[in-house]
């Protein structure tokens, strides 16, 4: 069964949670694992692709946009519509969008990534309902600032 971690920030941006999304990419990577970050549109999706370049001066996560000639050889996809293809052995999902795809449980891990900012939590909560009323664990991580 899919195992569901919240990360709960407690910054109000949106520029909070897209920091934290990077960082935490980087962890689920280097634990070995295939992740797909799954953005609430195709804005973000880029957002978050430039993001990955520059987010620690001494970093670098190998990722790439879903469709594109690398995604197969990366070990981090991003998309906002679509899943990573069956075939391309992605454990765990990063779900940046206010709702849950249909899709989710096909993933060994999903993380959310929650902030105090109104819309996110409103969004969060139902996703957290759904979940629970579904029979999933759900995990909470409490996160201090700048952490």
């Amino acid at each position: 069964m899919t195992r569901i971690d919240f990360y709960i920030l407690p910054e109000t941006t949106l520029d909070a949670r897209l920091a934290f999304a990077c960082r935490l990419a980087e962890t689920i990577a280097r634990k070995g694992y295939r992740l797909h970050l799954h953005a609430e549109d195709e804005a973000m999706a880029r957002e978050l692709d430039d993001r990955l370049w520059t987010f620690r001066p001494d970093a670098y996560l190998p990722h790439a946009l879903l469709g594109s000639e690398q995604a197969d050889s990366v070990p981090v996809t991003l998309g906002w519509e679509e899943p990573p293809p069956g075939d391309a052995g992605v454990q765990a999902m990063l779900n940046l969008h206010p709702e849950i795809p249909e899709w989710f449980s096909r993933f060994e891990r999903v993380a959310e990534i929650i902030n105090q900012h109104q819309a996110v939590l409103t969004a969060k909560r139902r996703c957290w309902q759904t979940y629970k009323k579904r029979g999933y664990p759900v995990t909470p991580h409490h996160l201090r600032a700048g952490g």
